[in-house]
């Protein structure tokens, strides 16, 4: 761009610049703006080399921040001029003043597409790069064909196809459809055979885009881009201005691994081979050296090197090296090695076996969150986050705890947030959460929000045995001179409720407790005043016999603050003063609070929405959501007397992602043989766990191979009869074709779901769709468990409810992608307002690459769901059904073609319905609707 001989631009450019002030540059450029103007009216005067001129001064003045809209015009018409000088200012300019959506662009396609389609590599050249910069869905439509022919010429020279093959990767990202994969997949076969390095890696760069929507089109490259790796690695035919620092065209060699990520797997022993050769001699000779670029270059291939070796899935011995490479990148003094070492490290947390080797580095990485540069500490911190399990949970929590005093204030509410995850998710007991949370509170108060210390009165609350000891610490927290407000709310709660169980212990007697606690009350503000005066009545309320002075004391305070300005504070001193004098009542309006029903936890769900959505946070999510193998959680739990409590919670393991589809089963109605070997009429159906998100996705259930037989022997029935789930609901359900076919029955796993509220609905090579449901009277809660089973992203995502009229049921929000690799939740409220036999059904769609799936699935929200068993006696049944009025008050129907049942399988099939089952009525068994008759 020689501007050498424009005297009049360059004297512009030298006034600018001598402007004292930015009033005086806006005087010049105005003065220069009013005379370009006035010679773009006059342009017949104007010679090629003033519009020219002319032209580069609106470029310039643009490029200052003014607004140049009258020129676009005369910069587009250059493009049509004859002469190289004029064209290429034509092209530049427009590809700086405006964008693809502009009109003025329309104008100008003929043009560009006559200079495309010429024989003038310079016009060629100046098309392309114009169209890669600007080029919009307008461009694609009309220019791609011309473009593809460029690039697959054999007479056009490097500069021009490497050039057309950018041009068409901008084309194919605005509109996908201007590439025809069926015509294109064994042209890009052929383009990675080319020798020259340069339109290589512009066509490496057009396919890692093309398979990244549709990697299934372009196997055949797959073996191309191995032989390409080869000969990089082997350093064969580089030439010399494609070597960078020693290191043979490292842009074209990490493009080419990221294109191999998007293939599933290699499936031929030698290219997989020959691949894995490439990758060791990649991991072998990279090495930290002073050179600040060669470092950058080869640590660029290293890295997509290791993504490429976790995406394979390669031996553990290879595994081992890269831990261990990464291992020895987080201990040098160079800031951008570490991190990406740390980076790198947390996206192995995703690859199984290596979890324990990841664990051996476990002092370096905690010396990272030392490091002077918040984005390694940051780092580290996710990565310990991503690494704790049962074994490590107490080093790596206490760790945290340590580093909380000393620790930015930009990164305490996120590590405090990450060590209460921690602390619950893989605490040995419970005693050891509470005391990291008080630990936590204590260190950090500002920074702990109330979700963590309602999670420990949840925990508390629910486990009796933990009462006395959260009770005691809390009393030995209140002894401190000075405490932060979040743990005088949690220290005033628990002694509120249990301090009785303390009453014993020297220092804990009623008065005591209330000095100790009323002592805080001028430090804390508004909002925790009406907490303090619970307090005070539980207080009040557990002190028997009573205390006059202490009874005296209490009720001073609860009149002092009946004419409080706050109305939460007022009304609970009035009504504590009003309840305090009713007596022995007090004990039963303020008893003990009751067991929590099972919630979901809300930190991690906190965790995820306070994090940006990059790669190693990703990385982060899925390790949380795999390894629940040994976590405490708090779920319902039946006592050892038979009689389910609502909402008691007690300590379980969950089982690992590798036997969760095993202990669903045990759980579920079916065991050994699909039958069960004691009828329990009060057997509780499988509940969520308290701890929801949390502690990872739904265990649903496992293949269908081994799912069916237990469901066969759930519902029996002969071939040539009606299917029994036909006679609980009817759902019309049309006849689907679609290219990818269903893993499993699709009606046995209806049926299945229609016995018990957890398992997998639908599933295929692509998604699995599972559902985990509630039932409380005539309402219900279903959650949709959407998970992409492939590492592309599946799009188009669509789901739509088709509810009979006796259902109301709304779905919430169903993404439209779901990443690879995913897992998204969809609750699905479901209201019954009459019986009926008709089921709703699910009309659910997705897109993967070029094929799309469309199936409607029956939901399992039939009528049995809604019906509560009662366990009743002769004396209570028999008014009952004699007060029915009109016949028929008997009715029977002989079902025939089904195999012979035990009775005890028969009850156990009528209890999985939610029909009671009562023996004794007759001499047959008796349920919900008539005799059964036990021949």
């Amino acid at each position: 761009m020689a501007l050498s001989g424009m005297r009049g631009l360059s004297v512009f450019i030298s006034d600018i610049r001598n402007c004292q002030n930015k009033e005086q540059e806006r005087l010049r450029v105005d003065k220069e703006l009013g005379n370009v103007r006035t010679r773009f009216k006059n342009e017949k005067g104007l010679t090629p080399y003033e519009k020219k001129k002319y032209v580069w001064k609106m470029l310039y003045i643009y490029m200052l921040g003014y607004d140049v809209d009258f020129g676009h015009m005369e910069a587009v018409s250059l493009i049509s001029a004859p002469k190289y000088p004029e064209k290429q200012v034509g092209y530049i300019v427009t590809s700086c003043l405006l964008n693809e959506n502009h009109d003025f662009l329309r104008l100008a396609i003929n043009t560009v597409r006559n200079d495309i389609i010429g024989r003038n590599e310079t016009f060629q050249c100046l098309a392309l790069t114009m169209v890669g910069n600007i080029g919009g869905r307008e461009f694609a439509e009309s220019l791609a064909p011309d473009v593809q022919k460029l690039l697959i010429s054999s007479s056009c020279r490097p500069l021009v196809r490497k050039k057309a093959a950018l041009c068409l990767l901008r084309l194919y990202r605005k509109n996908p459809d201007v590439v025809n994969v069926d015509g294109w997949s064994d042209r890009m076969a052929q383009l990675l055979d080319e020798r020259d390095l340069g339109v290589l890696t512009s066509s490496m760069s057009l396919l890692v885009a093309l398979v990244s929507n549709n990697h299934d089109a372009y196997w055949s490259c797959l073996p191309k881009c191995v032989k390409i790796l080869e000969r990089l690695a082997r350093n064969q035919d580089v030439p010399q201005e494609y070597t960078y620092y020693g290191i043979p065209t490292p842009w074209l060699q990490v493009k080419t691994m990221r294109a191999l990520q998007y293939f599933p797997t290699i499936e031929d022993p030698n290219t997989r081979r020959s691949l894995f050769e490439v990758l060791q001699r990649i991991l072998m000779g990279t090495d930290v050296v002073k050179n600040v670029n060669k470092n950058n270059a080869s640590h660029a291939v290293l890295f997509e090197a290791l993504a490429l070796v976790m995406h394979l899935d390669a031996e553990k011995e290879m595994m081992s090296q890269c831990v261990a490479l990464l291992g020895k990148f987080i201990a040098v003094r160079e800031p951008n090695i570490r991190y990406l070492g740390l980076e790198n490290m947390t996206r192995m947390l995703m690859v199984s076996d290596v979890q324990d080797i990841i664990k051996r580095h476990q002092a370096q990485i905690i010396t990272s969150l030392k490091d002077p540069d918040i984005s390694i500490r940051r780092r580290a911190l996710d990565l310990l986050y991503g690494m704790c399990d049962v074994s490590n949970a107490k080093d790596i929590v206490e760790e945290l705890l340590q580093y909380l005093s000393s620790a930015d204030f930009a990164m305490r509410e996120e590590l405090s947030l990450k060590a209460a995850i921690l602390a619950e998710k893989f605490a040995p007991d419970l005693s050891w959460y509470v005391d990291v949370i008080l630990q936590l509170i204590d260190k950090a108060g500002d920074f702990v929000s109330d979700d963590i210390w309602f999670r420990v009165v949840q925990f508390v609350t629910n486990n009796e045995d933990l009462q006395p000891y959260a009770a005691a610490k809390a009393r030995e927290y209140l002894d401190k001179p000075a405490i932060h407000e979040t743990m005088v709310k949690v220290s005033a709660y628990l002694l509120g409720e249990y301090s009785h169980l303390l009453a014993r212990r020297p220092g804990c007697s009623p008065k005591e407790i209330f000095g100790i606690i009323h002592e805080k009350l001028p430090t804390v503000s508004t909002s925790t005043v009406p907490i303090l005066l619970s307090t005070y009545a539980k207080i009040l309320m557990h002190t028997q016999p009573s205390d006059p002075e202490l009874q005296n004391q209490i009720w001073a305070i609860f009149s002092k603050y009946e004419s409080c300005i706050d109305v939460e504070i007022q009304q609970r001193a009035v009504e504590y003063f009003a309840l305090s004098r009713k007596g022995a009542a007090l004990m039963d309006i303020l008893a003990e609070m009751p067991k929590f029903p099972e919630r979901q936890s809300s930190l991690l769900k906190k965790a995820e929405d306070a994090e940006v959505d990059t790669a190693e946070q990703s990385a982060i999510k899925l390790r949380a959501q795999q390894q629940t193998s040994n976590a405490l959680v708090v779920t319902d739990q039946r006592p050892a007397n038979g009689t389910p409590h609502v909402g008691q919670l007690g300590l379980v393991m969950v089982p690992s992602s590798a036997n969760a589809d095993h202990n669903l089963e045990d759980q579920g109605l079916a065991q050994e043989n699909g039958t069960l070997s004691k009828v329990d009429p009060q057997s509780p159906s499988p509940s969520a766990d308290l701890l929801g998100d949390l502690l990872g996705p739904l265990a649903i259930e496992g293949p269908p191979g081994a799912a069916a037989p237990t469901e066969q022997h759930a519902i029996p029935a002969s071939e040539g009869d009606p299917n029994p789930a036909d006679a609980l609901a009817l759902a019309p359900v049309d006849e689907q074709t679609n290219s990818v076919q269903p893993i499993g029955n699709i009606a046995e796993r209806f049926n299945a779901l229609c016995l018990k509220d957890s398992g997998v609905l639908y599933e295929d090579p692509n998604i699995q769709i599972g559902i985990k449901a509630e039932w409380r009277a005539h309402h219900g809660r279903l959650v949709l468990f959407l998970g992409n089973k492939n590492t592309s992203s599946l799009a188009s995502v669509q789901a739509l409810i088709l509810p009979p009229s006796h259902l109301k049921m709304e779905l919430s929000l169903v993404p439209e992608t779901i990443p690879p690799r995913a897992q998204v939740q969809c609750p699905l409220e479901v209201m019954n307002l009459r019986p009926s036999r008709d089921v709703a059904v699910l009309d659910f769609s997705y897109k993967f690459g070029t094929s799309s799936v469309n199936v409607k699935l029956r939901l399992p929200a039939v009528l049995n769901k809604f019906l509560h068993p009662i366990a009743v006696t002769a004396e209570e049944f028999f008014p009952q059904w004699r007060s029915l009025s009109g016949p028929p008050l008997k009715l029977q129907e002989v079902v025939r073609g089904v195999r012979p049942m035990l009775l005890l399988e028969m009850a156990n099939l009528f209890n999985s319905l939610r029909l009671m089952v009562c023996p004794g009525l007759v001499s047959s068994y008796f349920f919900s609707h008539g005799p059964l008759s036990s021949t």
